[in-house]
C-alpha cells in the first residue's frame, strides 16, 4: 500500500465522525465518506501535497453540497422527533446537544463541527468551505450562541431561507 493510500486510510475515522454529525443520518454519511475515499484514490495524482486532511473534508463538504443542490429538487419531508421524556444523564444531554446543532444552519453546523469536532484552524476551515476567515467566524460565532441558547432552553432562532 502507498505512503498515499495508507494516510487516507488513518483518516476514515475523522471522515466518518464530521459526515455523521454534518448530516445526522449514519447511511447518507457513510455514502458520503465512500463518495469521498473514491474520489480521493481516483484523484491521488491530483493531490499535489500539503494538508491532506483539508483535502479530504474539501472534497467531502463539496459532495455535501452537491447531494444537498439534489435534495432541494426534491418534496421536504417532515423529520420525526424522538421526545420519549426517560432517557437522563449523557444519553439525554447527547440528545440536547444533537438537537441544538440540528437547529443550525448547514454552513454554521459545518464550521462549528470542523473547528470544535476536529480541531481545524480557522484557515483550514475557510479553505475548506471556500469561503473568507471572517465569515468562519462569523459562523462559528452564531453557530456557538444558538447552540447556547437551545442548551440554556430558550427558543430557537428562526433560520433564514435562502
Amino acid at each position: 500500500m502507498t505512503d498515499f493510500k495508507h494516510n487516507v486510510e488513518t483518516m476514515i475515522p475523522a471522515l466518518r465522525r464530521y459526515a455523521r454529525a454534518l448530516v445526522r443520518d449514519t447511511d447518507i454519511a457513510d455514502d458520503l465518506v465512500q463518495d469521498t475515499l473514491v474520489r480521493a484514490l481516483r484523484a491521488e495524482r491530483l493531490f499535489l501535497g500539503g494538508d491532506l486532511r483539508a483535502w479530504l473534508y474539501t472534497i467531502l463538504t463539496n459532495l455535501n453540497r452537491n447531494r444537498r443542490r439534489s435534495l432541494a429538487r426534491q418534496p421536504v419531508l417532515a423529520e420525526f422527533q424522538d421526545t420519549t421524556p426517560d432517557a437522563s444523564g449523557t444519553e439525554a444531554e447527547g440528545r440536547d446537544i444533537s438537537r441544538a446543532l440540528a437547529t443550525l444552519p448547514e454552513d454554521q453546523r459545518a464550521v462549528l463541527l470542523l473547528v470544535v469536532l476536529e480541531g481545524l484552524s480557522y484557515r483550514d476551515v475557510a479553505e475548506i468551505q471556500g469561503v473568507p476567515i471572517g465569515t468562519v467566524m462569523s459562523r462559528l460565532a452564531r453557530a456557538r450562541a444558538q447552540v447556547k441558547s437551545v442548551l440554556e432552553g430558550e427558543r430557537p432562532a428562526l433560520r433564514r431561507v435562502k
